[in-house]
């Protein structure tokens, strides 16, 4: 099917807003332009319990952590979400994707704890995974404290983001001192060495993420070209996925990323993961971060927040 009409309206939209091509001007600029350009803050945290920011130890120096809270009825632990932001580990932080992070919270009654990572090219691959784990074992060590279940831990993230996700679920695959109840991975990137996709050669362009964009991201993170066929950096190349945690896979029709991250839904049912996939028509790669704006991003949002509510622990009434 064609782009639908909202899909359609918000890509002629962008350019007027100031959206600029990362790779036309400094990455310093990109960011600062990112920043100049976010909502307040304070609207989409109005509807929340509480919101506060915490500085944890990390292998590179300390993490940035925001932790998010619903408002919620009773004292029960809740579910735990630890997120991953996209950006194609150059771009992106806390703030940016804010808006994001308090819709899961609200519609998912969950605690979300939305990670700052190390980004590139100042810190290169594989920093971003090393401070991603690192966050994920204290929110396990620490879910108690934040009122959040330990037995209902999860972890997600989009693009970027979701990469990050899936390969802490494989670097915590079989320890006991890390278990993750589920894995939630919007638009993926799950490939980042060669041969690529046929999508990315399909929607190459004229689709908000482009196909020289995404080659650039990842050669500002991992220059080396073959450290990129490392599972850790291309997860679809992992031997085995045996033994990952059950996982709901979001992708988009125009989305260049969107034979990836469905190979890797297939890879995991192959190997025995519970997997709900879903792809959204008529859409592009980032539509979450549109929620406001495009209805696929609205059903997305509810698609994950049920995966997290009605998710229960093995052994559990």
């Amino acid at each position: 099917m064609p782009l639908d009409s909202r899909t359609q309206a918000l890509l002629d939209e962008l350019p007027k807003l100031g959206f600029a091509d990362p790779m036309t001007q400094p990455i310093a600029l990109t960011r600062a332009a990112a920043a100049a350009m976010r909502p307040p803050l304070e609207a989409a945290r109005a509807l929340l319990a509480s919101v506060r920011e915490r500085t944890i130890p990390g292998p590179g120096g300390g993490i940035r952590l925001r932790v998010y809270r619903p408002r919620v009825d009773s004292d029960r632990p809740l579910p735990v979400l630890v997120y991953f932001h996209g950006g194609g580990w150059v771009l992106g932080d806390l703030d940016g994707f804010d808006g994001l992070c308090c819709a899961l919270t609200r519609n998912s009654e969950c605690v979300t704890v939305s990670v700052e990572y190390r980004l590139a090219p100042e810190h290169r691959y594989p920093a971003a995974v090393e401070d991603c784990e690192a966050a994920l074992r204290w929110v396990a060590a620490n879910a108690k404290t934040l009122g959040g279940d330990a037995a209902r831990l999860m972890v997600g993230g989009d693009s970027a983001g979701g990469n990050l996700a899936t390969v802490c679920c494989l670097r915590a695959r079989g320890r006991a001192d890390l278990r993750i109840a589920q894995q939630i991975l919007i638009y993926p990137v799950t490939m980042q060495a060669e041969p690529e996709f046929a999508s990315r050669g399909v929607l190459a362009d004229g689709f908000f993420l482009t196909r020289a964009l995404m080659q650039w991201f990842t050669e500002h993170y991992i220059p080396d070209r073959a450290r990129r066929r490392e599972p850790e950096a291309s997860p679809l190349l992992a031997e085995s996925l045996v033994g990952l945690p059950p996982a709901l896979v979001l992708t988009a029709e125009f989305d260049p990323l969107v034979d990836e991250g469905e190979a890797y839904a297939r890879r995991l049912i192959a190997a025995g993961v519970p997997v709900r996939a879903r792809r959204f028509l008529g859409t592009i790669h980032g539509f979450l971060m549109f929620h406001e704006v495009l209805d696929q991003g609205r059903i997305a949002i509810a698609e994950i927040a049920h995966a997290i509510r009605s998710y229960t622990p093995m052994g559990a009434p």
